[in-house]
């Protein structure tokens, strides 16, 4: 695992709190249940330290012990529903999205980017046909995706050179795009059109196009998608279809956004 080269903190910052939030994050959908070796090294932590993260936040009611093995309690998800209350986004854009799904008759989404991966802040869907089925909180890698391909294009070529030398690119199909060059050609290429389109890349059967969400400045906060099954329909259909359809959505969605404190700061630029 390549290890991330983090910043040097200032004297004000709670380094405990960082390395309790580092705990949280070594748990993902492939590893729920871990030894406290397995999250001392997944968080760079001697196991000391883990072990005292661990039962602090055990304490809270985070964390739970099973045998060896450590879980996470429902309660994590106040910090992540705490964002959304904050922000409102699913009531901002519920009827965005509602009224896309059913022109559509597929999934609609809205998601930001976090770190390398892109998260789901909204979400609806008229059918669940999709292998590959996600709601809000759900994360997955930026570079095989539709949404995550847009929000790249919107960085500065320093924070897009940083997200490239810190992410392991992984195949989860043979369709998947990991050579550097090639992703860094789509990525400018949606640059250029406006819009990116994938197909059974990040999961086989999923089809998706999505399109940049703007703030007052005009810098890329959120992506905004359609996916369906490749069964139903083609990506160049997609395309042909959608994109115009999804900008005049974005462009209300983006005067909705502006209202959003903390995604009019374009924090990631």
């Amino acid at each position: 695992m390549k290890q991330r080269k983090e910043p040097q903190p200032r004297r004000e910052t709670m380094g405990g709190l960082a390395k309790g939030l580092d705990v949280i994050r070594a748990f993902t959908r492939e590893s729920p249940s871990l030894t406290l070796s397995e999250i001392a090294s997944r968080a760079g932590l001697p196991a000391a330290t883990a072990r005292r993260c661990l039962l602090t936040l055990s304490e809270l009611g985070y964390v739970m012990q099973s045998g060896r093995n450590f879980l996470l309690r429902p309660k994590v998800l106040e910090l992540g529903s705490a964002y959304l209350e904050s922000m409102n986004i699913e009531l901002l854009t519920r009827t965005y999205l509602e009224d896309l799904a059913s022109q559509t008759g597929d999934s609609a989404a809205l998601t930001v980017l976090d770190g390398n991966e892109i998260v789901y802040v909204a979400r609806t869907s008229v059918r669940t046909l999709m292998r590959l089925e996600a709601h809000v909180g759900s994360r997955f890698p930026a570079y095989p995706t539709s949404m995550g391909r847009v929000l790249l294009a919107g960085l500065s070529a320093e924070r897009l050179r940083q997200y490239f030398d810190a992410t392991e690119f992984t195949a989860f199909t043979e369709h998947t795009v990991t050579e550097r060059a090639r992703l860094m050609k789509l990525i400018d290429e949606c640059r250029r059109t406006g819009y990116s389109a994938v197909e059974d890349e990040l999961a086989y059967g999923v089809v998706a196009v999505a399109v940049p969400v703007f703030d007052q400045a005009r810098r890329v906060v959120a992506a905004l998608n359609s996916s369906s099954h490749s069964k139903k329909i083609t990506k160049n259909k997609l395309v042909r279809e959608r994109v115009a359809m999804l900008q005049s959505i974005s462009e209300q969605i983006s005067r909705e956004l502006q209202r959003v404190p903390g995604l009019s700061l374009g924090a990631q630029i």
